[in-house]
């Protein structure tokens, strides 16, 4: 069964101040979504699909064109893909505000991937890591999923998501014997240094220990109509807000409620880190050197 990997990688990282999507981090200039394609086909995923922007494509042949030369672990050749997420995919009856400048969220980007993803799928983040037990869980997850109305998370414990650079968005999440029963798109959470955690919008405090989601989702291909009626009924409500956006975590918890979506919620033993302000960036350069040096990776990714 060939597994995709499907990269959101058209954010525009503001918060990082820059594109963090294309920072060469690793010891010898990797970006982290490669880390993610290493992982994912040493775990037995055959595509990679990569979501973004339509100026990025040549940049992305640049970073990430070696991928064509490369085998799938049974000797297959990897399957390249790239889509564009821009408004050219907005349906016909939305009126898009001329001021509009910004993506409508992570539903829609994955929305824009529906005609080249017709396999299983792991959706990620461009500018995570999460290493390699997850891609390993996950494969194995979606080798044993139906195809309707089941889904797969990898959750991972918020006091090893926050940043104490600046405040963070996660999708808190509850869930019994292995099966997600909500995920909370909380925004405005800090981290301080004695390791508390307080939710600033409502100045309650929050469990450390809490599983989060990092957008690390298994759907299988009949998630497409889904998130397609979803994504209208967000236009629909959305009107000229120009910082309205539609995100997976409150699609997912939306089918949770409905009773429409199962969703296995699976847990990492690998370690999770990102960049979300460039504060961030030294501690995560330091973290992939020592992973190399441990033989957990090659001395290069692109060897």
């Amino acid at each position: 069964m060939k597994l995709s990997l499907v990269i959101m990688a058209a954010g525009l990282g503001s918060r990082y101040g820059g594109s963090k999507q294309v920072d060469g981090i690793g010891p010898h200039g990797e970006i982290l979504m490669e880390y993610s394609i290493h992982d994912a086909l040493r775990a037995g995923f055959g595509k990679v699909v990569f979501i973004i922007k339509p100026e990025m494509r040549e940049m992305m042949e640049a970073r990430c064109g070696y991928l064509r030369r490369r085998t799938t672990p049974d000797g297959s050749p990897v399957e390249v893909e790239y889509v564009f997420q821009d408004f050219s995919s907005i349906p016909a009856f939305y009126p898009i505000p001329a001021e509009r400048t910004r993506p409508f969220g992570t539903v829609h980007a994955l929305l824009c991937a529906e005609g080249t993803v017709r396999e299983p799928c792991c959706v990620i983040n461009a500018d995570d890591f999460y290493g390699f037990d997850a891609y390993r869980q996950m494969a194995q997850a979606l080798r044993r999923l139906p195809e309707e109305g089941r889904a797969a998370m990898v959750g991972y414990l918020l006091k090893n998501t926050a940043s104490l650079h600046g405040t963070v968005t996660r999708g808190l999440c509850a869930g019994r014997e292995g099966i997600l029963e909500s995920v909370r798109e909380t925004r405005n959470i800090q981290l301080y240094p004695d390791g508390s955690l307080r939710d600033l919008g409502t100045g309650r405090d929050l469990d450390p220990d809490a599983v989060v989601s990092m957008n690390f989702w298994g759907f299988m291909p009949s998630i497409f109509s889904v998130l397609r009626r979803d994504f209208e009924d967000f236009l629909r409500a959305a009107g000229d807000d120009l910082r309205a956006e539609r995100l997976l975590p409150e699609m997912v918890d939306e089918q949770l409620r409905q009773g429409a979506l199962e969703v296995s919620l699976l847990s990492s033993a690998g370690q999770w880190f990102g960049m979300t302000y460039r504060e961030d960036r030294e501690a995560v350069a330091q973290a992939l050197l020592r992973l190399h040096e441990s033989g957990e990776y090659p001395r290069s990714l692109r060897d």
